[in-house]
């Protein structure tokens, strides 16, 4: 009964909703006329409320139109919209046809000259032309058809009635009222009139928009905005009477199958509403959130024993936090103390993190380089590398790093890119653990608080860009020639700018990197606090720091020597600068010798 009334709520409320209430005013266009304004306002909110019913049936039922894609029923309602928009700017357009003039001979008057002509077939065209589309806009009409259909047919179909009844029953009331408001212009019924080509125009921009998918830009500007989103109160009053329950189901359509691991919680008995519940909660997440991707394309793993892991391994079994990362990313590095506490903190909790490193330079698809950089930073969670770089398209991913959170169902509940929110992220998590505890029907506490590592960095005012030497992105580069392979020797002048990068000596430029050919030198005016270098040496090249004119002394990074000098040669992050504040300073890089490829700086 619950379900019935909701269904009934829900019919009404679709309305209101962000996805139809642009369509409202080709309602009340449609029911205007001159005469018989009652009985067209019927004849169309009665065959959308029939259109909604038997386009669910048919496309549940017949197996000829499963496959079908939803773009056909999207250009289908738009065109026939649009055909009557045509009728209405042009009255006697139709009329003029020869192919028409023929179908006006037959029995079936059809589309617009059923309309013209104030025949039944239009008033019923203008409905059902409708119906697929007010038939996709209700959290409870999704649960409908992907839970109690299936189930029982039945029941299905007097939910799906309650659910047209109450749509129908509230288009009739926008019809009448607008209706009232169209007779005191008092030229509604002129079928040549201003006021009816101009609903005519309307129809037509309506199809357009619905054949392009234009409408869902104005339910996404609606709904963003935050207002009328009435879909909201649907999903609270079904998460309110239909509560979640434990055991193994199925999930809903659309959505994978999850089996729910109830090991360690206590025995329940699966009963037929715990299994319409916990589709019903599916279902709602598929409305709001998207369904994680799969592990796609992985060149190796690293901390998972050699063995192969795939996120479904832990659908139905524990909360999912995807880290994407590449090694030498000092903004990926400074999100590690967070991670590696959530890991400490919540693992045993039911928290699973999985990192995903998609490298940005060719040697970051070493695994051997990977590997040893997982240990240096005391990562103990599972490491998949993507130097295919499958797993970041999958999710579309455009960022190190960013992380995504996946619930016990698989889907991605939240995501943030960069660093920062580390509060959000951590309550986040502890939301989605507390969520698969209920799933599961498990009783353990889920840890509070928020994490503070002490080897957590805080960014300040970095007023310098990642700056690339490689020629295909070496956009920062103010004394050669930009975008260019091969060698170039070039000569630092007296005057420099800030955040550009100046070369000194010869240098011989790759896609990624740029390599000393002899003694040479690095200049860049920069706004920071840390200074950071990925470079490389395979035979080893000692370069000498100089901050403002003088040794790095006090300046020094952790991997430069009191001196000022460092020898590279293992492809990583040199940490070259740590300063005291964020001012403006002069870094002068000299190389003893060939041999150095350096690639980025960073700040921080």
């Amino acid at each position: 009964m619950i379900l019935f009334l909701l269904s009934l709520l829900a019919g009404i409320l679709t309305v209101l909703a962000p996805c139809t209430i642009a369509l409202l005013p080709v309602i009340v266009g449609g029911t205007v006329g001159e005469g018989r304004t009652i009985r067209r306002a019927l004849v169309v909110t009665g065959s959308l409320g029939v259109s909604v019913v038997l386009f669910t049936l048919i496309l549940k039922v017949s197996t000829a139109f499963i496959s079908v894609p939803e773009i056909f029923w999207q250009i289908f309602s738009g065109a026939i919209i649009l055909l009557l928009g045509i009728s209405m700017v042009f009255p006697s357009l139709y009329e003029s046809l020869p192919w028409i003039s023929k179908l006006n001979r037959g029995s079936n008057k059809l589309l617009a000259t059923g309309y013209n002509k104030k025949g039944l077939a239009g008033d019923i065209i203008i409905g059902a032309a409708l119906g697929p589309v007010f038939s996709s806009c209700s959290p409870t009409y999704f649960l409908i058809i992907a839970t109690v259909l299936p189930r029982s047919l039945g029941a299905g179909i007097v939910y799906l009635l309650a659910y047209a009844i109450g749509l129908s029953g509230a288009l009739l009331v926008v019809a009448f009222a607008g209706q009232k408001l169209m007779m005191r212009l008092g030229v509604a019924s002129d079928p040549r009139g201003w006021i009816k080509r101009g609903i005519g125009i309307l129809f037509i921009i309506v199809g357009i928009a619905i054949c392009f998918g234009l409408d869902k830009a104005v339910e996404t500007a609606i709904t963003d905005s935050g207002f009328f989103d009435v879909t909201k109160i649907e999903q609270r009053l079904l998460q309110k009477e239909l509560a979640p329950a434990p055991g193994a189901v199925p999930a809903a359509s659309g959505a994978p199958d999850v089996t729910l691991d109830t090991s360690g919680a206590p025995s329940t008995t699966s009963t037929a509403e715990g299994v319409i519940a916990t589709k019903a909660r599916i279902a709602l997440k598929a409305l709001q959130y998207p369904h994680a991707p799969e592990i796609t394309d992985p060149s190796a793993f690293i901390n998972t024993d050699g063995l192969p892991i795939q996120i479904s391994d832990y659908l139905g079994k524990k909360v999912i936090l995807i880290d994407f990362w590449t090694y030498s990313c000092i903004n990926c590095q400074r999100t590690l103390p967070y991670l590696k506490a959530w890991y400490d903190k919540y693992e045993s909790e039911g928290l699973e993190i999985i990192s995903i490193h998609t490298p940005e330079f060719s040697f970051e698809k070493d695994q051997a380089n990977v590997a040893k950089a997982v240990a240096g930073f005391g990562i103990k969670y599972p490491v998949v590398m993507d130097n295919n770089y499958g797993t970041w398209n999958a999710f579309g991913n455009q960022f190190w790093p960013r992380k995504y959170l996946i619930d016990v169902d698989g889907y991605i509940v939240y995501d943030h890119a960069g660093e920062g929110n580390y509060d959000e992220t951590e309550a986040a998590i502890q939301k989605a653990l507390a969520e698969r505890n209920s799933v599961l029907g498990m009783n353990a506490r889920i840890s509070s608080g928020i994490v503070a590592p002490k080897d957590a960095v805080t960014v300040g005012n970095v007023g310098s860009p990642e700056t690339y030497f490689g020629f295909a992105r070496n956009e920062f580069l103010a004394n050669g020639a930009r975008g260019q392979a091969g060698a170039q020797t070039l000569t630092v002048p007296e005057a420099i700018l800030p955040n550009q990068l100046y070369l000194g000596g010869t240098w011989n430029f790759q896609s990624e990197y740029a390599e000393t050919a002899a003694p040479a030198s690095i200049t860049y005016q920069y706004r920071a606090r840390d200074v950071y270098f990925v470079a490389s040496s395979q035979a080893g090249t000692k370069i000498h720091i100089l901050i403002d004119g003088k040794p790095a002394g006090a300046m020094a990074g952790s991997d430069v020597s009191p001196d000022g000098s460092l020898i590279i040669q293992v492809n990583r992050l040199y940490h070259l600068v740590h300063g005291t504040d964020y001012d403006v300073h002069t870094l002068q890089i000299q190389a003893d010798d060939k041999g150095l490829d350096a690639y980025t700086f960073t700040f921080g």
